[in-house]
């Protein structure tokens, strides 16, 4: 059962229902956080070895390891924010585990952790990490005083985000662990997949069904009983022009024949974005479909050259490593025949004969190919339709494939349609949309998890709805919105969709990129209309006049750097003051680094943060260069919103240099793009916060300065839009 030694607490692969945050004991918390737990942990023991630990079946993940041991640390990290937790457990594995590869393009290099010379703790050792996380948890929450209901403001709203944070992480592990070769997977006790057809199967043509206009309310209740990622709520009506979607999730049957007429070849079907993706991956069918022909895997590091697609024994037609089928098909019998051995299907721990009837698993640009291919202005359905297809009540779990009532996906006419006559609207496989990711109007981060959702308000992302067959419960997957790269995999399909009346735009939400070309992938008549600006205004900071602006203000004549020139003074008393031998500086929200300059002119040790990376880009090359140029702006252009007016003076461009302070030993100096403060700034004798008129969540970049600095070390905080000693203290006192 476990022959690797990895679990901590009882196998299972039955979950608990969410829990109700207005009426829960702490028993039932205590039991849904030992359930969630041993959920993951009996997960990886589909890992038929030590090896595959440290393998990468997704070139643009992190071995397995990291994901085995990176829930724990969340529970550890989001619970010392809260101020439930005073000690840290093991911080070299707090530091380790703590932070994923950030979301990457298609073509990007590998994470040097990938690679076999980053030296990973052995498996026993996180093994052994985790159990104590585990007891230590288990004792805060009985230990804590619980004030029902519990909301965003509370501190047990922690233990809920690290809760629903490792049920959400065993959905993604189990996306990666289903990409390892099938040599490296094993049938575990109790697995079982769903039926390839239900009853007589799925007509091939494709049944749409049409939706009159309507007014919707997408997103989730502030006092809903649940817990809720911050990019959920708040609730926002919108209107919804008539539409047509198809009934069905598509299937694999039907995405074969886009595959059999070459799709994967026609250039025409393909945005210019998913046409790229397309050649550099040299995909040829779905990711989970395997053929004979040797095609490349979508794996990394050592397994980067590794195929799925291997000759078969022609005899072989019913190896799924020990599981059981549920049933064969029986709904088209000439297709089988014809068209049943040129591709098999991998499951979470084996290879199956095709399901025809399940629906197919794919990225965005793969589904937005589909819709090109089937013309007749067809396009993915936009958030706000998705949600027009679904009842009003938030849906049971006996009414859908979720919450792994199966270990797969299911025909996608197994389980009943929406009253409007849609099919897996939840459950079963997520939905593509073609909505780009951003908050709702009214959006706020958590300060326990700030960069969560807002850094993938980039219009680099769109949006996956619904949930699939291993998501938590079907109220979570009602209210759920995830934001992933249009490469990426997830358990995620899509279904068809066309508007009625082609004089109306679709209700859909486009987020321009920042410093690119937008390729928006719907065809609109009034695009304008539809574009929102980030809900994140720390991208703002990255457009072309916004590196101008701090620029002149850091380094130009207008101020002659007399802010960073006082605020250097600053730091100097208050350090002698204590009479101490500081030499290790942070300073936070650096910008394009003058500050940081003046201090290593100090200061022996000086590190340089900021959230914005054309700032973080600047300073390296002032660093390097010690001079960048920039356009000069007048005072009228300094405070204009986007589109910036052109630099001038007396009508004419103007440019100037940025020249770094003299006396500075720039060796002293490093700087590092971050979102947030990581564990691994610690130790810190001076820490200067000087951006938070420009962050999105000022909490969220304050609650942890007390573990960045020494014992006996000071923090100066500096705030330029109206914050007080008043407003920092109920956030700094504790500390």
């Amino acid at each position: 059962m476990d022959p690797n030694r990895i679990l901590t607490g009882p196998y299972t692969l039955k979950p608990l229902k969410q829990l109700n945050t207005s009426k829960c004991s702490k028993e039932e918390i205590l039991d849904y956080f030992e359930n969630a737990y041993s959920l993951n942990e009996s997960l990886f023991t589909i890992l038929s070895c030590e090896e595959a630990f440290y393998k990468c079946p997704d070139r643009l993940r992190l071995p397995l390891i990291f994901y085995y041991g990176h829930t724990a640390v969340v529970y550890l990290n989001k619970l010392t924010l809260a101020g439930l937790l005073q000690e840290r457990v093991n911080f070299e594995f707090e530091t380790m585990f703590e932070t994923g590869v950030d979301e990457m393009n298609w073509d990007d290099t590998e994470n040097y952790r990938m690679g076999g010379s980053y030296k990973w703790p052995s498996v026993n050792e996180v093994a052994e990490f985790r159990g104590e996380v585990r007891k230590l948890i288990r004792q805060v929450i009985l230990d804590t005083p619980l004030e029902l209901p519990v909301t965003q403001e509370s501190p047990w709203w922690a233990v809920f985000m690290g809760l629903d944070h490792e049920r959400t992480h065993i959905e993604t592990s189990a996306v990666l662990i289903r990409q390892l070769p099938i040599d490296m997977v094993r049938n575990i006790e109790g697995w079982k997949l769903a039926p390839r057809t239900h009853e007589d199967g799925v007509n091939n043509k494709i049944a749409m069904v049409t939706v009159d206009a309507s007014e919707v309310t997408l997103g989730k209740p502030v006092d809903y009983p649940t817990y809720g990622w911050d990019c959920e709520y708040p609730q926002v009506n919108k209107s919804v022009p008539a539409f047509e979607a198809s009934a069905f999730l598509i299937t694999n049957k039907q995405f074969f024949h886009f595959v059999n007429t070459r799709g994967y070849h026609r250039r025409e079907w393909w945005t210019k974005e998913g046409w790229e993706w397309k050649t550099f991956r040299e995909a040829k069918h779905p990711v989970f479909w395997v053929c004979t022909k040797g095609c490349k895997s979508n794996c990394g590091a050592d397994l980067a050259d590794y195929t799925h697609c291997k000759p078969k024994d022609s005899t072989n037609d019913d190896n799924s490593n020990g599981h059981s089928t549920n049933g064969v098909s029986h709904g088209d019998d000439a297709f089988e025949r014809k068209h049943g051995r040129k591709y098999r299907y991998r499951t979470m721990c084996g290879e199956i004969a095709m399901p025809w009837d399940w629906p197919v698993i794919v990225n965005y640009h793969e589904a937005k190919a589909f819709c090109n291919w089937k013309k007749d202005d067809f396009r993915l359905p936009t958030e706000a339709e998705q949600w027009a297809m679904r009842d009003d009540e938030v849906p049971s779990d006996e009414m859908h494939n979720v919450n792994s009532a199966y270990d797969s996906s299911t025909p996608v006419n197994m389980y009943p349609p929406s009253q409007k006559g849609f099919y897996d609207v939840i459950g079963n496989a997520w939905e593509w949309v073609e909505d780009n990711f951003n908050g709702y109007p009214g959006f706020k981060s958590s300060y326990l998890y700030d960069d969560y959702a807002g850094s993938s308000m980039d219009g680099r992302h769109n949006i996956i709805v619904g949930g699939s067959w291993i998501s938590r419960s079907g109220s979570m997957a009602h209210f759920s919105r995830y934001a992933f790269r249009r490469h990426f995999y997830q358990f995620a399909g899509f279904r068809l969709c066309r508007s009625v009346n082609f004089s109306e735009d679709p209700p859909v939400v486009l987020v321009p990129q920042i410093n690119a070309k937008q390729d928006f992938t719907i065809s609109l008549r009034n695009t304008d209309k539809h574009i929102q600006q980030s809900k994140n205004q720390q991208f703002l900071e990255e457009r072309p006049e916004a590196l101008q602006k701090r620029l002149q203000e850091e380094y130009g004549s207008m101020n002659e750097g007399n802010f960073y020139s006082r605020l250097h003074d600053i730091c100097l008393d208050i350090v002698q003051a204590h009479n101490n031998s500081f030499n290790r500086v942070l300073d936070v929200g650096c910008a394009c680094g003058r500050l940081a300059f003046e201090l290593a002119k100090d200061f022996k040790e000086v590190v340089g943060l900021d959230f914005c990376e054309q700032y973080i880009c600047a300073s390296e090359q002032l660093k390097k260069k010690g001079h960048l140029s920039y356009h000069l702006l007048n005072e009228e252009d300094l405070d204009q919103p986007p589109p910036a007016k052109q630099a001038r003076t007396n009508g004419e461009e103007m440019a100037e240099d940025a020249i770094i302070p003299s006396g500075v030993d720039v060796n002293r100096v490093t700087f590092k793009q971050m979102t947030w403060l990581p564990n691994e700034l610690a130790d810190y004798d001076l820490v200067i916060q000087h951006g938070l008129e420009r962050v999105q969540n000022k909490k969220a970049w304050l609650v942890r300065l007390w573990e960045v600095i020494t014992p006996g070390g000071v923090a100066v905080v500096v705030c330029r839009d109206g914050w007080t000693q008043k407003d920092l203290m109920p956030i700094l006192e504790s500390r």
